[in-house]
């Protein structure tokens, strides 16, 4: 058996809630994500190799001050908050703004078996805010042990 998405004869442009459900990143739907002004999160990828969980979320036109990441029981939460700007001259109107310096807020649940979390560490650079999770030693793969016949 397969998984077949179906077309909407009906109203193609429209997206069925059977698409967002296979589409969509099912962490996104927690409660504990938000944006405000009805935005969009930011992209986040999240690698793992054999030392660590590496986090790289995208956050242009921030400031390493303007975010808050707390470890606490399992969660990892990361969040922001950037005041919008209104410097306005005298004699200038805003005919068009784009620029959207945004609130947020982001968790993962991380387990606590696995990661060392007095060893986390964040940087921000050129527009990516890099977060490692090392993973504990007793959880790291081991090479294959070389058994000799006797």
């Amino acid at each position: 058996m397969t998984l077949a998405k179906l077309s909407n004869q009906w109203f193609p442009t429209m997206p069925s809630l059977f698409d967002r459900f296979f589409e969509g990143d099912l962490m996104d739907w927690n409660s504990s994500n938000y944006s405000k002004f009805d935005t969009t999160l930011p992209a986040v990828n999240v690698k793992e190799n054999e030392d660590s969980f590496l986090i790289d979320v995208a956050v242009p036109g921030m400031e390493k001050d303007d975010f808050q990441i707390q470890y606490e029981n399992g969660r990892l939460t990361i969040a922001s908050e950037k005041k919008i700007e209104n410097e306005i001259k005298e004699g200038e109107t805003i005919t068009r703004r784009e620029f959207n310096y945004q609130s947020f807020k982001r968790s993962f649940s991380v387990s606590e078996q696995m990661i060392d979390s007095e060893k986390i560490q964040a940087n921000y650079d050129k527009g990516i805010l890099h977060i490692e999770l090392p993973k504990r030693e007793e959880v790291k793969p081991k090479p294959a042990k070389q058994i000799a016949i006797q």
